[in-house]
């Protein structure tokens, strides 16, 4: 199983990636650092300077059917943010 997901493409995250040259990916909960920083390293062929981590909660609901109040929760995610070497840059819109 793979470390990472896929990159998460948001306004916030574009605009950290072309002013300070960092990405944002959802990764394995269970995922540390140094296995971030390996596997972004070998997929897209960069040098990783520093790399961040994020645990997000699972957001709770509560829906009022006809059988009765039902509660839901998604699924707890963790995202990295990492930062590259200056000079080095990956292209997500190349393979489009």
């Amino acid at each position: 199983m793979s470390v990472l997901y896929k990159p998460l493409i948001t306004e916030k995250a574009t605009s950290e990636s072309e002013l300070r040259n960092r990405y944002t990916f959802l990764v394995r909960t269970n995922a540390n650092k140094i296995e971030i920083k390996k596997a972004v390293e070998l997929k897209y062929g960069v040098s990783v300077e520093k790399v961040r981590t994020i645990n997000y909660r699972p957001d709770r609901k509560k829906k009022y059917t006809k059988n009765g109040i039902q509660n839901s929760k998604s699924n707890i995610t963790k995202r990295a943010i990492v930062q590259l070497v200056e000079g080095d840059n990956i292209d997500f819109y190349n393979n489009i």
